[in-house]
This record gives C-alpha cells, sequence and structure tokens, in this order.
C-alpha cells in the first residue's frame, strides 16, 4: 500500500524545514553511560537521528520508506541508515543499548513493535518513546491556535496516525516496563519564515498537493497571507508538547525494586 510519507517534497522539509524540537526533548536525557549503539526506529528524514548522536556512540537510523532517507546524508552524516519496520527489525537480538521511537509507533502493531524492541534490547538497555504535537499554539495569546484550527480545516490531517495513551499501555506481554514518562512542553522562537516554511512540511499539506486538491504555490499562497497578521510583530514563541516514556527490560537493573 502507498504510504502518505512516500514524497521527495515531504522528505526535503522533513530534514530541512522542522523546528529542533527532537533535539530539545532529548537533551533532557540522562543515561548512565553513554550507549555503544542506538536504534532509531521510523527515523523519517533522520533528524531524530542526529538528536540521538550525542547519546550513543554508534546510530542507525531505521526507516520504511526509501523516499524519506534521500537526505540523510546531510541530515546526520555520522550516523548509518537501513530500510526496515518496526514490526520486524532487521537486526539481531540483544543488538542496541539504546533504542528511540519518535512518533514511529503510531503508526505500527504496537504489540508487533513493542515486541521486536524488546527483542533487540541489551538486557541493561533503555528504550526512549516520545512524540509532540503539531505547533498549533504560542505564548502570546490564541491568534496562532485560531489559525491552526482554520489549517487543518483547509488541509485535513490524511487517515493513519492513532493516539498513543502511554500511561495506561500494557506492556506485560513484551516484558518491557514503564520506567519514567515526563509531559514536555518545549517553546521555540518562530518567524513567518520559519512557521510558514515548517508548515507546507506538513503532511497534511502535501497530502492536499499529491491529491490535486491545491498546488504548492496555491497552499504557499494561503498560508502566507493568513499567517502575515499572526506574525505582524516579527516572531512568535510557538509551544511543541508531547512526552518522553522511559522503558527499560523487566529484568533490567535499571529497574527500581518493587
Amino acid at each position: 500500500m502507498a504510504s502518505v510519507y512516500d514524497s521527495d517534497r515531504l522528505a526535503a522539509g522533513y530534514a530541512f524545514d522542522r523546528p529542533p524540537v527532537h533535539q530539545q526533548i532529548l537533551k533532557s536525557v540522562q543515561l548512565n553511560r553513554p550507549a555503544g549503539r542506538a536504534l532509531d526506529i521510523g527515523c523519517g528524514a533522520g533528524v531524530s537521528t542526529a538528536a540521538l548522536a550525542p547519546l550513543a556512540e554508534y546510530v542507525i537510523g531505521l526507516e520504511p520508506i526509501p523516499a524519506m532517507l534521500v537526505h540523510r546524508r546531510l541530515v546526520a552524516p555520522t550516523a548509518r541508515f537501513a530500510i526496515g519496520t518496526a514490526e520486524k527489525l532487521p537486526f539481531a537480538a540483544a543488538s542496541f543499548d539504546l533504542i528511540a521511537a519518535a512518533g514511529s509507533l503510531n503508526y505500527a502493531d504496537l504489540s508487533l513493535a513493542l515486541a521486536e524492541v524488546d527483542r533487540v534490547l541489551t538486557p541493561d538497555g533503555v528504550f526512549l518513546l516520545y512524540d509532540f504535537s503539531k505547533g498549533r499554539s504560542s505564548l502570546t495569546g490564541s491568534a496562532l491556535a485560531a489559525w491552526f484550527a482554520s489549517f487543518e480545516q483547509r488541509f485535513p490531517s490524511p487517515p493513519g496516525w492513532r493516539q498513543l495513551a502511554i500511561q495506561e499501555l500494557s506492556v506485560v506481554q513484551t516484558g518491557l516496563d514503564l520506567l519514567d514518562y515526563t509531559d514536555v512542553e518545549i517553546p521555540i522562537r518562530m518567524t513567518l519564515s520559519d512557521y510558514l516554511r515548517y508548515v507546507l512540511a506538513e503532511v497534511n499539506v502535501d497530502s492536499a498537493i499529491a491529491r490535486g486538491d491545491v498546488s504548492a504555490e496555491q497552499a504557499r499562497d494561503w498560508c502566507h497571507r493568513t499567517l502575515a497578521e499572526v506574525f505582524r510583530n516579527g516572531e512568535e514563541t510557538v509551544v511543541f508538547r508531547g512526552y518522553l516514556a522511559t522503558l527499560v527490560k523487566r529484568t533490567s537493573v535499571l529497574r527500581p525494586p518493587s
């Protein structure tokens, strides 16, 4: 089945036009020691893979859609990349000290994917499961939130993504335990140009263009015209809200005693 992410335009947008939210979330991670090998599941264009580099000596990004990896060498030049799915990781058991998945398991068969994470994670390894919302609001008033509501009406999101209730996640069958859960809020200063590039790189805009509902020029013109008033002061502090969950194997020494 064709994927909405099988798009050269989307690959470029994810590689170069999105704010550094991954880096901001992962910089709060504290490991007992640097990881030897890290795996980024569903790495997209490689931005999330690059964000793992400070935490591990060797990083691999795994992505099911080859088109998304076109710019990988520019985005994450020290990482390696492979094609594969979360449900069938193409790696041996106990291969990674650190595994991360940023929003990718929202598209996967969760029970299969978590079982695979459990299989390839070392006994004392760490699994970072995180995600964040679209930048739909700012710290200065409600104008951006109102605009984003009209943006989502103009460009509806394609199906496929589903919400994960992480704190209610049953991981009994996989042998993973939820060690820690933190809600995060990442404020990022953005100009009109910054925000325009970001929203035009969203999958709902790309899908509308791919369907022929609108041209790339029409999408840009609509967003630029309607955002001008929101960014009339030059910049806005856009808020990205999300979570960071830390999971370990049930036998891990990192797991606190019950």
